[in-house]
């Protein structure tokens, strides 16, 4: 779908994108604050936040409860959800063309003018721990808190998470969403048939009636290598397992691209060098690699789910296949493979709203900066196989990783798996 994206400042410090895309029947809006976990006022009521974002739907300055609002809201179809993470506090709406205005206002209402109330927060403070203890049956959910913290970083698991709930108080929502929820501190992201709507999005927009406050900085925690860690769980009847790189630097987009192509090869389809050998082997049902930009520093995970007695003939693909790129042994075929892969993920891409609206949110709503979506064929051609090499290299040099696992076995089978990998950081 062709749509042109602009950045607005209102007058009142938020910032936004306006993506038009004509013809579009659909309007896609996200509010984006920096007031996840990590932004509440300390550690004791960390739950602050999630149990806020429960709440953003509630009762408001036109609605007395949640029921009455949410009957107003989707009488039409629309949708709308919130979610809060370690930094962000997002709200997200999707509407029928003919009524964003009316669905905008009534963002507007929840996001500026909520009625916190004692009813709706222990009702919603159950259902955020109902939850959490959810998560807990869940060993993917119980595995990467744990890998955050042995990396150093200011986390907490959901057990953890869960004993935060019963100390937030009602003036504990009130003052996170009065110190949060400020303009300077909002972005926002419209997606839709803009074209003679500008106007009067931006009046709306004007309209959100909250302090100018301040867009806050992000915590920076100092990371460090750990030693391997067991979570044990008598329930496990396999192991889940992730393996975690740190580059003490914010990858490039080049970079990020070399990393996307290289995962590709090594786990996206059955004919990769990890997991279709895995799966071909009868070793694992599912491997996954994963490369992301922090604000600060950059990871590259390997993960997966695998039987107690095909693990260390897994981790014997995963050593041999990074210390082989580290080699440079990668083939023309395969990166031509990624690339035609990429090409093909690209244009499938942008057949929604949502689509085109989630190509720009991820990284607008982090750092400001805004991607050209025009120029991502030239970014995926440009790959080559030098950089791949040098960006795994980053990870590798800089010797801070940590291999953890969720099982019911022993914690020295997890020590001698990651004995085993240490080959692949010793310096030559």
């Amino acid at each position: 779908m062709n749509h042109s994206v602009e950045e607005i400042r209102l007058k009142n410090g938020a910032r936004g994108l306006f993506i038009d895309i004509p013809g579009a029947t659909v309007m896609s809006t996200l509010f984006h604050f920096r007031a996840g976990n990590r932004f509440t006022k300390n550690a004791e009521i960390e739950q602050v936040a999630h149990i806020m974002e429960h709440m953003a739907f509630g009762a408001n300055a036109r609605f007395r409860s949640e029921h009455a609002f949410e009957a107003e809201f989707t009488k039409n179809g629309a949708y709308h959800n919130a979610y809060t993470s370690d930094f962000s506090m997002v709200y997200e709406a999707d509407c029928a063309d003919f009524e964003w205005d009316r669905i905008l206002e009534l963002q507007r209402l929840s996001i500026c003018e909520p009625r916190f109330n004692e009813k709706e927060m222990q009702a919603e403070k159950g259902n955020v721990r109902s939850e959490l203890t959810n998560f807990l049956n869940d060993h993917h959910r119980i595995l990467w808190p744990r890998i955050q913290q042995l990396l150093g970083e200011d986390v907490l698991t959901y057990r953890q998470s869960l004993a935060t709930i019963n100390n937030v108080s009602l003036a504990d929502i009130r003052e996170h969403h009065k110190r949060t929820h400020t303009t300077a501190n909002m972005r926002f992201v419209v997606a839709g048939k803009l074209h003679g709507r500008k106007r009067e999005l931006i009046r709306q927009l004007e309209a959100f009636n909250l302090p100018e406050g301040e867009r806050f900085a992000v915590p920076r925690d100092e990371l460090r290598a750990s030693p391997p860690t067991l979570i044990r769980r008598k329930d496990a009847s396999n192991i889940t397992f992730g393996l975690t790189m740190i580059a003490p630097k914010v990858l490039s987009d080049e970079e990020l691209d070399a990393m996307h192509h290289l995962n590709h090869i090594l786990t996206g389809t059955a004919t990769s060098r990890i997991y279709g050998k895995a799966r071909a082997k009868g070793l694992a049902y599912h491997v996954g690699s994963y490369a992301s930009a922090g604000f600060y520093d950059s990871a590259w995970d390997i993960s997966g789910q695998v039987n107690s007695d095909t693990i260390d003939d897994l981790f014997v693909i995963i050593k041999r296949e990074i210390l082989a790129v580290l080699n440079g042994k990668i083939t023309d075929e395969e990166i031509e493979a990624a690339k035609s892969f990429s090409l093909g993920r690209y244009q499938m891409g942008a057949q929604t709203v949502s689509q085109i609206s989630g190509f720009y949110t991820n990284r607008y709503f982090a750092d400001d900066f805004i991607k050209d979506y025009q120029k991502v064929p030239d970014t995926i051609r440009r790959v080559t196989r030098e950089k791949i090499v040098e960006t795994v290299k980053l990870f590798v040099d800089a010797n801070t990783w940590v291999l953890a696992a969720v099982s019911a076995g022993d914690r020295d089978e997890i020590v001698s798996l990651s004995s085993n990998l240490e080959k692949i950081f010793e310096k030559e």
